[in-house]
């Protein structure tokens, strides 16, 4: 089997999650479903937190950020599978595939890093209450937001253009509902070692740093709590982060989950399934776990509503 050039290839093949003829309808009323829920909860956050004064401190700020993120990482991996079922084609040019791969990249590791400093940010309110407005000023905040902004860019980047020197034969059919870059370097007939190498290892480092550090401000929000004598005070410590380590656990709870089942199972369309796991459900259900379990966040959509 010879292999063309990347620079020739027109399209690539996203199988989806069915090839059920009868099941198309389905995936795509429950997809668009689950896609204007998550646009609608976190609008309606974004705008609450806006509109409200008092949800004007760091703490909304990032959740602000988080829930725009949301949004961009729901549209890119979402909308592209509803308009394939709507026009009823498989295919994606290879412009877009590749674009779509940075995207998703992009937004997965600025929602990786926008928790931790979720993280951090709970942490100075708990164990240094007293400095806290002085520790979290708008400058931080900023420049955690624009360091986000600029690795999560530079890891898109990095990846994307590695994906530039693979040659591809012609089985270009990619066992998802999107482009991702694991299943794209999986159909490249070219050494891929330097692909996967570079995978593991950026991914090792920009998943773990801000994992460990999560889990840092977590070990010392919990012994800051324990220290706490009053029940009161302890249960009203713990509800201003209830809601994030709830998250938190969604999001990486989901993508180790989806990370095991792949290399358990050597069947694609099993990971593709555990994928929605990761990419679409957790922008689906953060807005209902910030509304449901924050007092002050309850009140701001009730006055925006």
């Amino acid at each position: 089997m010879e292999a063309e050039n990347q620079t020739n290839v027109a399209e690539f093949l996203l199988l989806g999650l069915s090839e059920d003829p009868e099941l198309q309808s389905f995936i795509f009323g429950l997809f668009l479903t689950i896609y204007l829920i998550t646009l609608l909860g976190n609008l309606l956050i974004i705008l609450a937190i806006c509109y409200d004064f008092h949800l004007h401190t760091p703490m909304y700020f990032f959740l602000s950020q988080l829930s725009f993120n949301d949004i961009c990482f729901s549209t890119t991996t979402v909308l592209k599978l509803l308009v394939n079922i709507q026009r009823q084609s498989k295919s994606i040019s290879y412009t877009d595939c590749l674009t779509q791969v940075g995207f998703v990249l992009f937004f997965a590791g600025l929602e990786n890093f926008l928790l931790a400093a979720m993280a951090y940010d709970r942490y100075v309110a708990i164990c240094h209450p007293l400095t806290y407005r002085f520790i979290m000023n708008p400058c931080l905040c900023g420049l955690l937001i624009l360091l986000s902004l600029i690795i999560s860019i530079a890891d898109a980047l990095l990846h994307s253009l590695m994906v530039l020197r693979l040659s591809f034969c012609t089985d270009l059919e990619i066992p998802h509902f999107f482009c991702e870059l694991a299943q794209v370097i999986k159909i490249a007939c070219s050494d891929t070692l330097i692909n996967n190498t570079l995978v593991y290892l950026v991914t090792s480092i920009l998943g773990g740093v801000p994992l460990l550090g999560i889990v840092f401000s977590y070990t010392q929000i919990v012994s800051s709590i324990l220290r706490i004598p009053s029940t009161g005070g302890k249960y009203k410590a713990f509800s201003t982060c209830g809601s994030h380590l709830l998250v938190v656990s969604l999001f990486y709870g989901t993508a180790f989950g989806v990370y095991i089942s792949s290399a358990v199972t050597h069947s694609s369309k099993k990971t593709a399934i555990a994928s929605v796991m990761y990419t679409v459900v957790p922008p689906m259900l953060n807005p209902f776990i910030y509304s449901l379990r924050n007092r002050d966040m309850n009140e701001a959509l009730k006055k925006l509503i």
